[in-house]
This record gives structure tokens, sequence and C-alpha cells, in this order.
């Protein structure tokens, strides 16, 4: 196994195997490709000169560089082309028995020293490399599509694994340009693992029409900077593909976070496996494409008539970052803006913080002085409620403790005007608990905005069972006319974005309680192989451990899911005061400012 990676055979040309072959033969490597379809095989090829093609053009390699990695590539349909092979990577359909067969013939046609390699992200490598006749030499290497973009590749070992494989294939994937993280056999992985749970509970949560596909995905892309929404990549991913390794996962964990949605099953046997069938969760011109068609889901424009209040004035309660942020995007979006604090004086230290986060925006070009000065002069501090008295809509962003929003609420029912909108920014708390505060439930609604409130461009409008239509439409129209996108979700804990982020980030937790994989490892896995623009644990210590810990608990609390339970670590932390960046230590230390 000391030998040098040289001749890699990949059996199965597909997309991922073809993806595959041209990391390996851009990176001078010889490469058989191995597939019972000439088709497939043909198509492989195909795909390398076309994709070699658009490198020479965009002048990322030369003209005789290309015809090097061609001449590189070469195709079979028969197992024996990998005799001479120092590695075999197999990437056949997810199935023991196809995965198995193929290895009992590998066993008969290379070397004893050629290491075996399964790209599997579902199966047990454990099981592959018993029913072999040498398993020392058999791991897992998964790679992550489309392999050429993307930079991971998790070296999976199981107990019977040789380290040196292991370091054989780790060292080749550092010389492809990849970043490998050594991880055990357990089905998901790292990044597979955390990444189908979040799937899985997408999906359950738009087969309990809570809220809309494109809601959902919209949500998790402005709110979390997600590259795709989680329907959207389940149709790239293939649904059945999902509902195979969500099975695995489940076999294993029997958490039922893991266990397939039902609606996973119904598309899969239906022949709706997404993208590549030309349907899924949403409709394509043609199977293959990603470009999306309407169909009966499709959102179609407003009716007539849904038109909401006038809203001309805003009040906004509350000193804190949030508060201070929303009364930004109001003013800015020429609104007369009310800033209300506990006193004159947090109510002026709120408006200064506003000031200069316009100044910054005037040094970045982003705006005029005059236009900060016009700004600013819209926004007018308070250090009372009754200067709530004339304005439109009232939003609320102070403590997150239901005790403090519901006597807020009902300071608001006495203060503000007949019609006045009443809105509460909670992440958390139920809505209607605030409603319930005043005589005019019918005019409470949640408008959940994301720090910093001047970037994000997410606002979640919950509406709960007493919200008159009228007040949904009106929130609606506020929120487009502030640059915002609205996602309209129902009364539960969590809302779309954190019942579907948080649970994600406290599976994290668990595989560093269970010594599965490091936060390093894990952090890395996310970015580099789930596109996220933070790993979990960077992101748990700068949204603060303990606000992490409080929205957990309310969703155990609410969904009564053993799975949703807070990881003990998580628990631990916040009782040791390590709160993330804002004490100075969380999962990670930082310097002190």
């Amino acid at each position: 196994m000391d030998t040098p990676l040289n001749t890699i055979a990949v059996v199965g040309l597909g997309t991922m195997g073809t993806g595959i072959a041209e990391v390996l033969a851009r990176a001078g490597r010889e490469v058989i490709g191995i597939d019972i379809s000439d088709a497939a095989a043909s198509q492989a090829v195909t795909v390398l000169e076309a994709s070699t093609a658009r490198a020479v053009e965009r002048e990322r390699i030369t003209e005789e560089e290309r015809r090097n990695t061609l001449a590189r590539f070469r195709t079979f349909s028969d197992l024996h082309a990998a005799a001479d092979a120092d590695l075999v990577i197999e990437v056949v359909p997810e199935s023991y028995e196809a995965k198995q067969q193929v290895f009992r013939a590998l066993d008969a046609i290379v070397r004893p020293g050629t290491i075996l390699a399964t790209g599997t992200n579902a199966l047990s490598v454990t099981r592959l490399a018993a029913d072999s006749e040498h398993p020392e030499r058999v791991l897992g290497l998964h790679f992550f599509n489309p392999a050429p973009a993307m930079k991971l590749v998790e070296v999976v070992s199981s107990v019977l694994t040789s380290p040196i494989a292991v370091e054989a294939v780790t060292t080749l994937a550092r010389e492809l340009g990849k970043e490998p993280v050594a991880v055990g056999d357990r089905p998901g992985f790292v990044a597979d693992g955390l990444l189908f749970g979040y799937l899985n509970q997408a999906a359950a949560m738009y087969e309990a029409k809570y809220a809309s596909r494109e809601d959902i995905d919209a949500a998790m892309k402005l709110g979390c900077g997600l590259p795709m929404g989680p329907l959207a990549l389940l149709d790239l991913i293939g649904i059945d593909t999902a509902r195979t390794v969500l099975e695995a996962m489940y076999t294993e964990s029997r958490d039922r976070l893991h266990a397939p949605s039902p609606i996973l099953k119904q598309l899969s046997e239906a022949g709706l496996t997404g993208r590549k069938t030309g349907r899924g969760f949403y409709s394509y011109a043609a199977p293959g494409t990603s470009v999306l068609v309407p169909d009966a889901l499709t959102p179609q424009p407003a009716a007539e008539g849904a038109a909401g209040r006038e809203i001309r004035s805003v009040g906004v309660a509350g000193s804190g970052t949030m508060a201070s942020g929303i009364a930004e995007v109001f003013a800015k979006a020429g609104y007369e803006v009310v800033l209300a604090a506990r006193s004159p004086e947090k109510a002026e230290t709120a408006k200064a913080r506003i000031a200069k986060s316009l100044a910054r925006s005037v040094d970045k070009g982003r705006m005029t002085a005059e236009v900060r000065e016009a700004t600013l002069g819209r926004i007018t501090p308070a250090g009372s409620l009754d200067a709530f008295a004339e304005v439109d809509l009232a939003v609320e962003a102070v403590a997150e403790d239901l005790d403090i929003k519901q006597e807020l609420f009902a300071t608001l029912d006495k203060v503000c005007k007949e019609g006045a909108v009443l809105a509460t920014t909670t992440s958390s708390l139920p809505v209607v608990a605030c409603a319930r505060a005043t005589s005019r439930p019918q005019d409470v609604i949640g408008m959940h905005f994301f720090n910093p409130a001047p970037a994000m461009k997410l606002v979640e409008v919950v509406r709960t069972v007493l919200t008159s239509d009228e007040v949904h439409a009106t929130v609606r129209e506020v929120t487009t006319k502030i640059k915002k996108h609205p996602v309209d979700c129902g009364d539960r804990a969590g809302f779309i974005v954190n019942a579907l982020l948080f649970p994600y980030l406290n599976n994290a937790i668990k595989m560093v309680e269970e010594h599965y994989a490091t936060l390093d490892d894990i952090d890395a896995a996310m970015k580099l192989g789930g596109g996220y623009p933070m790993g979990p644990f960077e992101l748990l210590d700068v949204v603060g451990l303990d606000v992490s810990l409080a929205i957990e608990k309310v969703l155990h609390r609410e969904f009564r899911d053993p799975g949703l339970a807070p990881a003990p670590l998580l628990e631990h932390l916040v009782a040791a005061g390590c709160l993330g960046r804002k004490t100075g230590r969380g999962f990670r230390e930082y310097a002190r400012r």
C-alpha cells in the first residue's frame, strides 16, 4: 500500500463517478473509467471534453494540458480493466448488493495491495469491508457533488481499515487540492449526517403545510445565507437518494428526526425524484435541467382587494441592537419612526447607534450625507410608549421574555390608536400569547427580523389563528416596502428558520459529545461540503450558547421529540458561563477586546 496512487480506476460513471474521474485526470493521474453502460462511458468522455474546453476558454489550462488530461482518461466496460490500478473507487448505486458484487469481483482481479474505496454516503463501510478478502484495504472516500468544485473529501475508516491505506488516500486527497476530513463509519458521516436530518425536517414542515416550498427555501437562503433552500437541494440530490440515506441513518440512530418523512416515500414511489426526472418538490422544464417551470403550487399574484391598512408612521419599542436596526430600516424606507426606550437617555443612545451605522454607509459610498441626515431626521427618540399614540404600526423589540412582552402589549393596547397594527419580533415565544394580552388580538402579528436587521433580507411574518387577513396583508406590504422578503408561517416554536437551524446545530454538538469528530472537522465539513457560510460551532458561538439553549428548550417543549432535547454539553457550557464570543469563550476561546 506504500505504492504511490498513480493509476486509479473509477467504477460507475454517473454524475459523481464522472466528476471524480475529471478531478483525478486533471491532477495527472491515469484514470480507468469503468461502466457496464457504453452510453454512460461515452457521456463521461463528452462531459470531460466539454469541461476541459471551458477551462481552456477561461485560460485556466492550456490546450496542451487539455489534450494530456483527455489522454489520461480511458473507459472500459469490464472490471478486469482495473487489474493494474493502485486504487479503485466504486461509485455504483447505493445498494449493498451492487457494491458487494463489485468488491467480490475486484478481490479476484486487483493486486492484494490495491486500495478499494467506496463512494457511499449512506451504507456501512465496515459491512462492505467485512465481505472482502482483504478488509484492511477497504475504506470510504466520500466526494461531494459536483466533485470538481467541492473541496471536501471524507476519508472513512472502519475498525478493520489499515492506517497505511488511510494515510495513502488522505495524501492523495490533498494532492488533488481537496480538504480531507477523517471520520469513523456511521451513516451519513459528518456532512450528510447533519445535512440530511435538516433536509428531512424541511420536507416534514412542507408536508404539514406549515409553509410553502418557496417560503421554506427562501427563509433558509436569506435567513442563514445558504446557497440553496432545502427542498430545492433535495430535488438536486435526488429524493430517492435522500430517502436511502435517511433510512440508513434511522436504522442506526432510531432518532425520529432521521425517520424519512412520508412525503419522500410518496414522491420516490411515484417516480418524482427531483431534477433528474423533471419533477420533485418543484417542476422543471425537462429531466436533468435546473430551469423551473410554474405548476399548480406556484404562488399566484395577490388578488385585487387584498390591500391592507395605510402605514405612514412606525413605533419601535426597545433600545438594543435589534430595535435600533429595525428603526433604521423603517427610516431608510421613508417612514416616520418613533424609537421608544425605558428612558430618554436610552432612546438617544439607540439613535446615536443608528447615526454611526448610517455614517458607515456614507463612508462606504452606499448613501449620501444628505440621505443620512434625512433618515436621521425621520427618527424621534422617546422615553415612554405614550409617544406611540398616533403610530400606524408598533413593533416591539424588547427582551425575549414572555412576561415582559405581555406587559408591553397590554400597554400598547391602551396607548395605540384604534386600527394600529401591533407586531412582535419574537424568535421563539408564542405570538398569540402577546395577542391575548390585548383587547384586539386580531391586530397582533409577528414580524421576525434577523440580525443585523439593516443587512438581513428576511422577515418571517407570523400570523396567529386570531390575526385578521387585513393585518396580514398590511404587514406583507410593509415588509416589501422596506425592501425585505416576507415569508408566511404559523405561530409555532421556531417558525421556519430556527425550527430547522437549531436541531442541526444540536446534532453537531452531539457528534462532538460522542467523540465522532472534532469541532474543526465538523465546521470544515459543513463549509466545504455543504456550502454553509459558517460551521455550526462558529455559528453557535456568534449566536450565543445561552440564546441557542433557550431556543432548543422551546423547540423541545413544543414538539416533545426526544431528538430535540438540548445536548448536555450545551447545557454544561452555559452553566459554566461559556456563552460564546460575548464572554470570550464558548466552544472555542476568543481574545478579549
